[in-house]
C-alpha cells in the first residue's frame, strides 16, 4: 500500500457543518429502485405456486358448499403471506446492513483531523484526501497534487490514465467534463492510478458525473451460483413430477370414487405435498443472514458464492505485515558502520544522528504507513529540535518506489542558498544500488541485514546525497551520487491469537501460505514463531522470478513460505496452486494485488489498510486486517453451509411421508384421506420457519473446524445425505403407516383415524427437527450444549396447536378430524418419536 499523501492539512468543514450538508442534500449515493411495498410484497408471495394452490383448494371448498374449510384455507393463505414477508423483510434488513458496512470509505479532512468515513456520507465541501488505489467519492477539484493520474475510462470509455493537476482557480468555477490532460477536475467513481492530492468535493450523489449517466449500472443482472443452479435444478424436477402425480391423483380418485370435485382436492394436497417451495426460500435467508452473521466476525461477504468456497478452501495464502503481524511498527535496533545500538539501551549516541535524521526526511510530512510512522516517532524522541532545524525547507519532488527498484527519495530545498538535500530509504538491496556499493561493502550490508532479520526483524537503509542549486534533477533517483548512512530495524509485533489460528486452520485441513517482502530470514523467524511450516525453507521473489511453471508447482507443494516478493509475484503463485487442485484463498490490499485477488478461489481484502480496487476485485473484506477473522470466516462459511445441508435434509425428509400419506389412501380403494389441502397448510407453518428460522439460528458444530474442507465441485446434496434424509422420511412414513392400519383394523371412525395419523405426522416431523439439529450428538446434549432461541417458539408453538386443533370441537370439526384419547395420545407421541430413534443410534454408533 502506498503512503499517505504529503501535502498540508487544512481545516476542512465542521462536524456539524457537515452532518447540516447531509440532512438538506441527501447521501452521497446514486439513486436506487425504491424498496417494494406491502402490497408489491403481498402479491409477489400470492403468485408463489403454494399459495395458488391454497386458493383453489379454497374455492372449491366453497363450491362443494364447505364454508367453514374455504375460510380457514384462506386464513392459513394469510398466515403464509405474513410469515413471507416477515422472512423477505429480514433478509433485506440484513442486506441493507452489508451494504452500508460494505460501501466505498473515503478519507476526508474535518475539524482539522484526517477521517474514514463511508463515501455515502460525503458532502459538498468535504476536503477529501486521496491516493494511489482509491476511488474518487465525489466530482471535487484538485487542491494539490502530486503525481496525480487518474483512471476515467468509466466515464470517457478512454483506456489510458489523465494525468491531473492542482487548480486552486477551479475551486470556484463549475465542474468540467471528462477527460483532457492536466485538468484539475477529478470525478466519482474514477480511480486514481497514481501519486496523492487533495480535493474539494464540488458534487455529490446524482448531480455527479456518473449519477447523470448512472441508470445503466442499476441494471446488471447477477449470475446465478453454484448453488442456486442445484437448488433450481432440483426444484424444477420435483416441481413436474409432483404435478404430474396430483394429474394421476385426480383421475384415479375420480374415476374410482366418482367425486371429481373431491378429487380436485386430494390433487391439490398431492402437489402441495410435493412441491418444494421451501428451497429458494431457505437459500436466500441462509445465504443473507449467514453473510450477516459473518459481517459481525468483521468479515464482509461481496459475494454470496465465496460462502459456498470456504467451505472447500485448502490453502490460505497470506502477508505477513498487518495480518499476521500488528502493523504497528517500532525502530528497534540502528546499524552504521561496525557500530550498532538497540533503542531500548539509553539515549541515541551522536554517531547515528544522520541516519535517524535522513530516515525521517524520506518518510512523507503526514505519515500513514507504519514504517513512516516509526521513523517519525523515533526522530521526535531523541532529535527533539529537528522540527526547528528543518524549518523553511522545502520539498521539491518525491521519487516513488517502483517494481524495478524499491526505494524511495525525497528532495528538500534549504532556504539559504538554495541547496538540495537528498534521503533516501529502502530495502537494504536497493539503496546498495543507489550507492554503488563494492562488492566488499555489499557483503558487509548482507552480513547485517542477515544477522538482523534472523530474529525477525524488518530491515530498511537509508541513505543521502545532495546537489548543487544550479544543478537540474535527474529523471531517476539513480542519477544522485548517494552516500550509504546504515540500517534500520524495525519491529512489528504478532497479532494475539493469529498462532492460534494458524493451528486452527492446520487442523481443518487448510494450510497456510506465507507472503513477505521480507528477507528471507525475517520471513522464516516469524513462521517459527507463528507456527507455519517451514521445515521445506523458503522461496525468494527472485528464485520465483527464475523458476518454471512445473518447478513451482511442485515446490510449493512443500514450501509455506516466500520473502522478497513483490504484488504481481501471487498471481504466478495461484496459478501453481491450482494447478496441484488446491481452493485457493488470497489476501491483498494494493492496486497490484488486484488481478491475483480476482484469480483467487477466495479473494480476501483488507477494509482497514486496503484500496478501493482491491476491496472491488475481493469476496471478502476483513474490515480489521486480522487473520484471526480468516480463520473465523472459514469456521463461519463452514457452518452456515453445515446448518443449510441439515435445512434442506430435513426440508426432504418431512415430504416423504407427507407425499406417501397423501398418495396411499387414494390407490388403496376404501381407505380414508388422512392429508387434505387443510391439514397440509397447518403443516407449512411448523416446516417453513422450522427449515429457515430453527436450523439458521443452530450454533455452530464445535468440531466443525476438526473436518477436512470439503471436496471442490461437491454439491450440497451428497448420496450420504440424500440417502439418511430419504430414510429419515421413510421411517416416519412407516411409522404413520403403521398407526393408520391399526386404526381401521380397530374399526376407529374416519375422522379419528385420520386425527391419530395426523397427530402422529406432527410428532414425527417435530422429532425430525429436533434430531437433524446435530448430526453428530445425539438430542440430550444438543439441547444442554447449544442455545437456539427460536427452537422453542417453534416446536413449543407448534405442540400447543396441534392440542388446541383436536381439543377444540370447533377446530376439529372444521379440520375433518376426531377427538382422542389419551391412549390415543400417548401412541402418537411415542411411535412418532419412535419413528425417528434409529437415527440417534445411528449417530452414537457413527461417533468416534
Amino acid at each position: 500500500m502506498t503512503s499517505g499523501p504529503a501535502i498540508a492539512v487544512a481545516e476542512g468543514l465542521s462536524s456539524g457543518e457537515a452532518a447540516r450538508r447531509l440532512a438538506a442534500e441527501g447521501p452521497n449515493e446514486l439513486p436506487t429502485a425504491k424498496p417494494r411495498n406491502l402490497l408489491q410484497q403481498t402479491w409477489a408471495v400470492v403468485r408463489q405456486p403454494m399459495l395458488l394452490l391454497l386458493l383453489v383448494a379454497g374455492t372449491v371448498n366453497f363450491l362443494l358448499a364447505e364454508l367453514l374449510d374455504g375460510l380457514l384455507l384462506l386464513s392459513f393463505v394469510v398466515v403464509v403471506i405474513g410469515i413471507s414477508i416477515y422472512q423477505e423483510r429480514k433478509t433485506e434488513n440484513a442486506l441493507t446492513a452489508l451494504r452500508d458496512l460494505s460501501s466505498p470509505r473515503a478519507l476526508v479532512v474535518r475539524d482539522g483531523n484526517q477521517v474514514r468515513i463511508p463515501g455515502r456520507d460525503v458532502v459538498r465541501g468535504d476536503l477529501a484526501v486521496l491516493a494511489e488505489g482509491d476511488r474518487v467519492p465525489a466530482d471535487a477539484v484538485l487542491l494539490e497534487a502530486r503525481n496525480f493520474s487518474a483512471d476515467e475510462s468509466a466515464l470517457t470509455g478512454e483506456s489510458v490514465p489523465v494525468r491531473k493537476a492542482p487548480g486552486a482557480g477551479a475551486a470556484d468555477g463549475p465542474m468540467g467534463r471528462p477527460g483532457g490532460d492536466a485538468t484539475a477536475w477529478i470525478f466519482s467513481g474514477t480511480l486514481v492510478v497514481k501519486g496523492h492530492g487533495l480535493a474539494l468535493v464540488k458534487e455529490t450523489g446524482a448531480g455527479t458525473e456518473l449519477g447523470r449517466i448512472g441508470s445503466a449500472l442499476r441494471s446488471i443482472d447477477q449470475e446465478r451460483t453454484p448453488l442456486q443452479q442445484e437448488i433450481d435444478r432440483l426444484v424444477r424436477f420435483l416441481a413436474v413430477f409432483g404435478l404430474a402425480a396430483a394429474a394421476v391423483v385426480v383421475v384415479v380418485y375420480g374415476l374410482t370414487r366418482g367425486n371429481w370435485l373431491e378429487g380436485v382436492l386430494a390433487g391439490i394436497a398431492t402437489a402441495m405435498a410435493m412441491l418444494p417451495e421451501e428451497f429458494p426460500v431457505v437459500l436466500t435467508v441462509f445465504l443473507a443472514l449467514g453473510a450477516w452473521r459473518m459481517s459481525q466476525k468483521h468479515v464482509l461477504t461481496r459475494r454470496s458464492p465465496v460462502i459456498e468456497a470456504l467451505g472447500s478452501a485448502t490453502v490460505i495464502c497470506v502477508d505477513k505485515t498487518g495480518t499476521l503481524t500488528l502493523n504497528s511498527m517500532t525502530v528497534s535496533q540502528l546499524v552504521v558502520g561496525a557500530r550498532s545500538h538497540t533503542i531500548d539501551d539509553g539515549p541515541l549516541p551522536e554517531t547515528f544522528h544522520s541516519i535517524v535524521e535522513y530516515g525521517m526526511l524520506a518518510s512523507p510530512v503526514h505519515p500513514f504507513d507504519p514504517m513512516d510512522k516509526a521513523f517519525k516517532a523515533l526522530a521526535a524522541e531523541h532529535l527533539p529540535d529537528t522540527e526547528q532545524l528543518h524549518a523553511g525547507w522545502e520539498l521539491v519532488r518525491e521519487y516513488p518506489l517502483s517494481e524495478d527498484l524499491l526505494a524511495l527519495s525525497h528532495v528538500w530545498r534549504l532556504p539559504a542558498g538554495g541547496r538540495y538535500v537528498v534521503a533516501a530509504k529502502g530495502a537494504p538491496e536497493a539503496v546498495a544500488r543507489l550507492c554503488r556499493l563494492n562488492p566488499a561493502q555489499y557483503a558487509a550490508l548482507t552480513a547485517d541485514v542477515e544477522r538482523a532479520t534472523a530474529s525477525g526483524q524488518r530491515v530498511l537503509a537509508v541513505a543521502r546525497a545532495s546537489s548543487a542549486p544550479e544543478a537540474a534533477l535527474p529523471e531517476l533517483q539513480l542519477g544522485f551520487d548517494f552516500e550509504y548512512l546504515g540500517l534500520v530495524a524495525l519491529h512489528d509485533p504478532l497479532r494475539p491469537g493469529a498462532a492460534d489460528s494458524v493451528a486452527a486452520c492446520a487442523r481443518a485441513g487448510v494450510r497456510t501460505v506465507m507472503i513477505t517482502g521480507d528477507y528471507p530470514g525475517t520471513a522464516l523467524a516469524i513462521a517459527r514463531e507463528i507456527g507455519v511450516e517451514h521445515g521445506s525453507g523458503v522461496i525468494t521473489g527472485p528464485e520465483l522470478a527464475d523458476m518454471g511453471d512445473d518447478e513451482l508447482a511442485r515446490r510449493i507443494r512443500t514450501v509455506s513460505v516466500f520473502a522478497r516478493m513483490v504484488p504481481e509475484q501471487k498471481l504466478r503463485l495461484i496459478r501453481a496452486l491450482k494447478v496441484n487442485g488446491e481452493i485457493v484463498g488470497m489476501t491483498g490490499d494494493g492496486v497490484n494485488d488486484a488481478p491475483a485477488l480476482r484469480a483467487a478461489d477466495i479473494g480476501i481484502a483488507m477494509g482497514a489498510r486496503g484500496t478501493d480496487v482491491a476491496r472491488e476485485s475481493a469476496d471478502l473484506v476483513l474490515t480489521d486486517d486480522d487473520f484471526t477473522s480468516i480463520a473465523g470466516g472459514i469456521r463461519q462459511g463452514r457452518g452456515i453451509f453445515d446448518n443449510l445441508r441439515k435445512a434442506l435434509a430435513y426440508t426432504i425428509a418431512v415430504h416423504v411421508p407427507i407425499v406417501g400419506m397423501s398418495l396411499l389412501p387414494v390407490f388403496v380403494g376404501g381407505w380414508p384421506l388422512v392429508l387434505l389441502p387443510l391439514q397440509i397448510a397447518f403443516l407449512e407453518l411448523i416446516i417453513d420457519p422450522a427449515c429457515s428460522v430453527v436450523f439458521e439460528a443452530e450454533e455452530i458444530d464445535p468440531r466443525i473446524m476438526d473436518q477436512p474442507p470439503r471436496r471442490s465441485g461437491q454439491g450440497l446434496f451428497s448420496r450420504r445425505v440424500l440417502t439418511i434424509a430419504v430414510l429419515q422420511g421413510l421411517s416416519v412414513l412407516a411409522a404413520i403407516v403403521g398407526v393408520y392400519l391399526w386404526s381401521l383394523g380397530a374399526a376407529r371412525p374416519d375422522d379419528v383415524t385420520r386425527s391419530l395419523s395426523f397427530a402422529t405426522l406432527v410428532v414425527g416431523n417435530l422429532s425430525l427437527i429436533l434430531v437433524n439439529r446435530s448430526w453428530r450428538l445425539p438430542v440430550w446434549r444438543t439441547f444442554r450444549e447449544r442455545r437456539n432461541r427460536t427452537l422453542k417458539w417453534v416446536v413449543g408453538g407448534a405442540a400447543l396447536l396441534l392440542v388446541a386443533l383436536l381439543n377444540i370441537p370447533g377446530l376439529r370439526s372444521a379440520f375433518n378430524l376426531g377427538p382422542l384419547a389419551p391412549g390415543d395420545w400417548a401412541l402418537a407421541v411415542v411411535v412418532g418419536v419412535v419413528g425417528v430413534a434409529w437415527f440417534e443410534i445411528y449417530k452414537t454408533v457413527r461417533r468416534p
